[in-house]
């Protein structure tokens, strides 16, 4: 029996195994004290806040100022993906990993809790950072004849709190690929593939076959479109609100299971 078996097993038996709680503090602490965490909300909160001011200088009224706060979601969706991606691959690349295995077997409980601290901390960060530029661009807002109707929470406070579900998918969908892939480089790669480089090809074939419908309706059904329906549904375009839901939720639970998959049939 080698060591990190004897461990498992003496794991499995102490008293003292690592709970689910201990796990999730443990992916808590782990994620709060890396500084490519804070570098990366930095960057969120700038992006946000930058676009969102440049985009309400152009609006005139009555133009929905609500748009501006959320639109940068898609450029900052992709920080949400590498953040989750870097949060895996940065135990593979150090064999932390192992430590973690070793401490808690059950890799199922890992994979889970390292998911839901990313999500959590992801939706809280980006319902914050919004909030704040909501707050930020109101006197700009206000000049230029537009406003926000904080009074009809569907027209504001839905789509903040729904950005910022959607922020916290892309984490999981970033820690997902993350345990399938285990490099860093390869599941930003593909993360970037995913999010930016698939609607570039679709739109592509479009504009050579822009008869052919279905190359539409799998765009809609990608995260990048389906978090635009999702934050602010349009019925002239894209899906409903529910589809859209449906859609990001697939595109990061398919994630996770691979790397649930992965994580299980494969050693550290």
């Amino acid at each position: 029996m080698t060591a990190i078996q004897a461990g498992a097993v003496r794991t499995r038996t102490s008293p003292y195994r690592v709970t689910f709680a201990h796990q999730v503090r443990s992916e808590l602490l782990k994620l709060l004290t890396v500084r490519g965490t804070w570098w990366s909300v930095a960057i969120v909160a700038v992006l946000n806040v930058g676009l969102a001011f440049a985009i309400t200088s152009t609006l005139s009224a009555p133009a929905d100022v609500m748009m501006a706060v959320v639109a940068p979601v898609q450029f900052t969706m992709l920080l949400a993906g590498i953040l989750g991606v870097i949060s895996v691959t940065g135990e593979y690349s150090t064999g932390m990993i192992r430590s973690t295995l070793t401490a808690n077997p059950v890799r199922g409980s890992v994979l889970a809790a390292k998911a839901a601290v990313l999500a959590a901390f992801m939706f809280v960060v980006a319902l914050v950072i919004m909030l704040i530029t909501a707050i930020a661009i109101t006197p700009l807002a206000v000049a230029n004849d537009l406003g926000i109707a904080w009074n009809e929470p569907e027209q504001s406070i839905l789509p903040i709190v729904s950005a910022a579900g959607t922020m916290a998918l892309f984490a999981i969908l970033g820690v997902g690929l993350g345990f399938v892939l285990r490099s860093g480089a390869g599941a930003i790669a593909v993360t970037v593939g995913i999010l930016f480089v698939l609607p570039i090809i679709v739109t592509l074939l479009m504009g050579f076959a822009s008869d052919v419908t279905w190359i539409q309706t799998l765009g809609d059904y990608l995260p990048s479109n389906a978090v635009q329906s999702a934050v602010m549904p349009s019925e002239e375009w894209g899906l409903s609100r529910g589809e859209a839901w449906l859609t990001l939720t697939g595109w990061s639970a398919a994630a996770l299971l691979g790397g649930w998959a992965v994580l299980r049939g494969r050693d550290a």
